[in-house]
């Protein structure tokens, strides 16, 4: 038996033997950059996220990351393993939806990634008119953190998100969906609330309440900056990473904090919120259409994904700014980013 032989019937038992879920392991090492970070996400410990890793490699014969101390580097062969990774498991999760797109004609079960509070009428529209169009097709809208959705995304499995973007992601396609201007608001109990002419000096060493993406890596970084440009110095009180949680923190009073101008409007006619300076806005703060072209939508995906695309393209600068939308009576939790 030559070489060429023993190779060819040594990868026929690679594939045979080959545990995915080894693969799925050190998909989400490379995406974390560390086993410690992987084996958190994995709900595993450490030890047994080194010894997938270290499995791996042994069946493709190949050092997959180069783990010297202080170093944590992907080889060569593994960006191809890893790649090879991602494509699979954005498959293999897909198959029911691709299968349900059997039939003629436009039908099939659209998977959409959102963080809380995305409202907007383009939206609305969007999925009230295609709805008529194609009866068939069935949704679901998961709700999340941006930063899952750009994951998720990343490996395939979402067919497109309405999130936050701080900046591009390599592999991801995405258009502004909604325009924002975070302001900054008070509630009734803070001192100033229902003043005019407020001097932003006023304000800088008052407790603040925000999110839990607002630092200087995060989706919300532009109100870190903010911050920082300012020079507010008082502490961070209360965050979280739940749009309506802040809210309900701004309006109980435990510090001022920002939020989007739209979402804010209402409670600020009703009296449970009161615009601070700076009057012209802290910072726009931009949803997000992102896609990834390589995953593989069903027909169902596909359509809808170009109809918010043209939609967009369409819409009147008002619409893409966002109209003042009321505050839900009720303040029980979203268990979502804003």
């Amino acid at each position: 038996m030559n070489e060429t032989e023993a190779e060819r019937q040594a990868l026929a038992r690679l594939g045979q033997q080959l545990d995915w879920n080894l693969l799925r392991t050190f998909m989400v090492i490379v995406q974390e950059g560390s086993i410690t970070r992987a084996a958190v996400r994995l709900f595993l410990t450490q030890p047994a996220v080194s010894l997938a890793l270290k499995r791996l490699e042994e069946q493709l014969g190949r050092p997959l990351v180069d783990r010297s101390p202080g170093r944590f580097v992907v080889t060569a062969a593994g960006e191809q393993v890893y790649d090879e990774a991602v494509s699979i498991h954005g498959t293999v999760s897909r198959l029911g939806a691709l299968v349900r797109d059997a039939k003629d004609g436009v039908s099939g079960h659209v998977h959409i990634l959102m963080t809380s509070r995305i409202q907007t009428a383009l939206f609305d529209r969007s999925l009230r008119e295609f709805h008529r169009l194609y009866p068939q097709v069935t949704f679901r809208i998961d709700v999340m953190a941006s930063a899952d959705a750009h994951i998720a995304l990343q490996q395939r499995v979402g067919a497109m998100a309405i999130c936050l973007l701080r900046e591009p992601i390599p592999g991801l396609s995405s258009v502004i969906f909604l325009r924002q201007t975070y302001r900054l608001y008070c509630g009734p109990d803070f001192r100033l609330f229902g003043q005019s002419d407020i001097d932003i000096a006023e304000l800088r060493h008052e407790n603040f309440v925000s999110f839990t993406s607002d630092q200087i890596d995060g989706a919300l970084s532009p109100l870190t900056l903010f911050r920082a440009r300012e020079g507010f110095a008082g502490r961070v009180v209360a965050s979280s990473a739940n749009l309506e949680e802040v809210r309900r923190m701004i309006v109980c009073g435990l510090g001022i904090g920002p939020l989007p101008e739209h979402i804010a409007a209402r409670d600020v006619e009703d009296g449970l919120l009161w615009e601070l300076p700076p009057y012209e806005g802290v910072a726009p703060v931009n949803i997000h259409l992102i896609w990834n072209e390589q995953a593989k939508m069903n027909r169902a995906e596909r359509a809808f994904l170009e109809y918010l695309q043209a939609a967009v393209a369409t819409a009147p600068a008002r619409e893409l700014a966002g109209a003042p939308q009321s505050a839900p009576r009720s303040l029980g939790s979203v268990r979502a980013e804003a």
